[in-house]
């Protein structure tokens, strides 16, 4: 379920991100309420999904709690080797949440699209914003470029834990730690892993799943979910 809410509230994002809002975090920024629209918390005590939230403990009237239906895991994830891959899980909700301005669809990348190096992409979340420190309140943003695979899986990086089915971001002192304009937006990857040893540290970016490797899957659960059929078909891709 830890893996899961990453899923749910941490997610890569490109081209360019919304002006950030004046108050500053620690290794990040503060988003404008609202600004990314396809942004969801989990509440793990009651199994719901939450949309339209902006701070955590603060009720802004704009907010939708939505039962979780089924939890639909990769059938290749293993809880024991988060760095085999695979780490990424589809939710199907009782209902559909209410489309307006303040929530909005999220787009998926082509299938198999791979990103550049120091592609620069955004992450969203309310994960802890410093290493070691407190869980943020309200929704941060932090900008992440994109390491290439072929620096990413170096020896002295992160080696054979880097697969191609994933993206590896970040540097420096932001990152996507335990815890994304104009043009159209594109959730690229979810959060997977980082060093145990600190968030983001030198050769040792954030770790994401890679969503283009696996649009075929996540068509297929769709399918399997809308129409409970299984093995029928596949949803194109927008």
């Amino acid at each position: 379920l830890l893996e899961l809410a990453f899923v749910l509230s941490q997610v890569v994002a490109y081209p360019l991100p919304p002006p950030p809002s004046t108050s500053k975090v620690v290794n990040g920024e503060e988003a404008q309420p609202y600004s990314w629209p396809w942004q969801v918390s989990l509440e793990f005590h009651t199994y719901r999904v939450v949309v339209a939230e902006h701070d955590m403990n603060t009720e802004e009237g704009y907010e939708e709690s939505i039962v979780v239906d089924k939890m639909i895991l990769h059938p290749d994830w293993n809880d024991n080797c988060v760095s085999c891959g695979n780490d990424i899980a589809l939710l199907k909700q009782v209902r559909s949440a209410v489309i307006n301005d303040k929530v909005q669809l999220a787009c998926l990348p082509e299938s198999g699209a791979i990103l550049t190096h120091n592609q620069p992409c955004y992450f969203t979340g309310w994960g802890r914003i410093y290493s070691g420190g407190p869980a943020a309140n309200h929704l941060q943003q932090a900008l992440l470029p994109v390491v290439k695979h072929s620096v990413c899986s170096h020896s002295d990086w992160w080696g054979s834990s880097a697969k191609t089915t994933m993206i590896c971001a970040g540097g420096e002192s932001k990152s996507a730690c335990h815890v994304s304009s104009d043009g159209r937006w594109y959730v690229q990857g979810v959060t997977s892993f980082a060093n145990g040893k600190g968030c983001n540290i030198p050769q040792k970016p954030t770790v994401f799943t890679r969503v283009a490797s696996f649009i075929l899957w996540i068509s297929q659960v769709s399918y399997e979910v809308i129409y409970e059929a299984p093995g029928r078909g596949c949803l194109a891709a927008e």
